[in-house]
């Protein structure tokens, strides 16, 4: 993977990108989008921490209920997004192989996202 950039830093180049050029458009620092795409950053790179305990049946069920909700909820929002503005609809076709590895990854591959938002910040320095 040496010539290859992470998946994460990808999408968050991506998402760079569409925010500078969306501040660009609009004259205005987008912060609280910034701070969005920064939580976002948080949020992609965390890993789950392993359980101090076995959990029976009915604690994993709860916890997958609780993913199920999670992924049905963004599942609607995209829908909803993807319906209502074509641009969206084809903005999310055309990025899908960069935004799906990051959002489908497993818990080992996030330890490589490790130090994103970091990386992030310096791209942004060195501009």
């Amino acid at each position: 993977m040496a010539g290859e950039a992470r998946p994460d830093a990808q999408l968050f180049q991506l998402l760079s990108d569409l925010l500078q050029q969306v501040e660009s458009m609009s004259n205005q620092e987008e912060v609280e989008l910034r701070a969005k795409i920064e939580a976002l950053g948080l949020e992609v790179t965390k890993v789950p921490q392993q359980a101090p305990k076995q959990l029976d049946e009915l604690e994993i069920a709860a916890e997958l209920d609780k993913l199920s909700a999670r992924l049905e909820n963004v599942d609607k929002m995209i829908s909803s997004a993807m319906t209502s503005d074509p641009e969206v609809k084809s903005l999310l076709s055309s990025t899908a192989d960069v935004w799906m590895p990051v959002i489908t990854a497993s818990a080992d591959e996030r330890r490589g996202f490790a130090g994103t938002s970091g990386d992030l910040e310096e791209q942004e320095k060195s501009k």
